[in-house]
């Protein structure tokens, strides 16, 4: 078995990679900032390792004698003041971890990007064939996994590039789970009226270690899921926890004025808010992924909503996450 790089371990998807590639018997070492993610990392089977995604020596270091970097850390942030240090992270730091990985002679590179690298300027279905526009985008987020996808394009290192969609499933403190708090609760404003596709943390993390062993090397993998609207997904969050939920969706343009006062707020508080510009347009919009690729080379699959909701709502329910 291989020793592997990974970075984002103490993250949702880095979490679940972290699983499978010790499931499989492979030595991981775990990218740790601070001594608190140290015994979770641990306790999935990985070593921490201390060095800054701003600092390639100290990442050369880190990967000595790694045959493979999974590269996960993201910073996910739809707040405007933060821009700056997301492009360092999701730009800059994947410049650093590839320089580190050429100099380490690692022989293979993972790199998780996103849909938002083809940006939600993208109309109609998305395949890999689909011109990415994240470069074009207003969205600081869009444009830097557009960034950090193109460096990973770029590098000589032998590399496979994913592009997940909206991911859900156990194991989810930040992401869909904040609006799931919201809808337990009963104090979701109003629901966006976008499209989205819900894809499996776990068959992600289980399709990026395939694409590995299977050395589908110098290609892209779109990673979807069932498509709903916003409205049946909040619908069957109610359903599910016995909370009422707004009928029908807030318009695009109201949604977007109360996400720009809220931006106004928070540039006083100087916290980022639950809803933001960036985020109104992105949940206005109507994602469709096309997972086709994945499926036939890697055996993807799309887990049912309904099946990855209910695996959802467990664990939260066993992490006292839900009311």
């Amino acid at each position: 078995m291989s020793d592997v790089f990974l970075t984002g371990a103490s993250g949702f998807l880095g979490g679940h990679l972290l699983r499978e590639l010790a499931a499989a018997g492979h030595r991981v070492r775990a990218l740790s900032r601070r001594p608190r993610t140290d015994a979770a990392i641990a306790a999935l089977g990985g070593t921490p390792v201390r060095a800054s995604l701003a600092d390639a020596h100290q990442l050369q270091r880190a990967m000595e004698g790694c045959e493979a970097v999974f590269h996960a850390a993201a910073d996910t942030s739809l707040w405007r003041p933060g821009a700056a240090a997301q492009l360092a992270t999701n730009v800059g730091g994947t410049i650093q971890l590839l320089r580190a990985a050429e100099r380490a002679r690692v022989r293979a590179f993972m790199h998780t990007s996103s849909v938002s690298a083809y940006s939600h300027l993208v109309r109609g279905t998305m395949t890999e064939t689909t011109p990415q526009r994240g470069g074009e985008s207003w969205i600081t987020y869009e444009r830097s996994k557009y960034l950090g996808e193109q460096a990973v394009r770029d590098s000589a290192l032998p590399w496979i590039v994913f592009n997940p969609s909206h991911i859900l499933g156990p194991g989810d403190r930040n992401n869909w789970s904040r609006l799931i708090r919201l809808v337990d609760a009963q104090k979701l404003p109003g629901i966006p009226p976008g499209i989205g596709a819900f894809a499996d943390v776990r068959e992600i993390a289980r399709a990026q270690v395939r694409a590995w062993q299977r050395s589908c090397f110098g290609e892209a993998y779109l990673l979807g899921g069932e498509q709903a609207s916003f409205v049946d997904f909040v619908h069957r969050v109610g359903t599910a926890l016995g909370r009422r939920t707004p009928r029908g969706a807030t318009p695009a343009w109201l949604l977007m004025g109360y996400a720009r006062v809220l931006d106004a707020l928070s540039r006083l508080s100087r916290r980022e808010p639950d809803v933001t510009p960036e985020g109104a347009a992105l949940t206005s919009h109507r994602l469709q992924v096309d997972s086709g690729k994945a499926k036939r080379e890697l055996d993807y699959l799309e887990t049912p909503l309904d099946i990855l909701l209910a695996d959802t709502l467990a664990w939260m329910r066993t992490e006292g996450m839900l009311r």
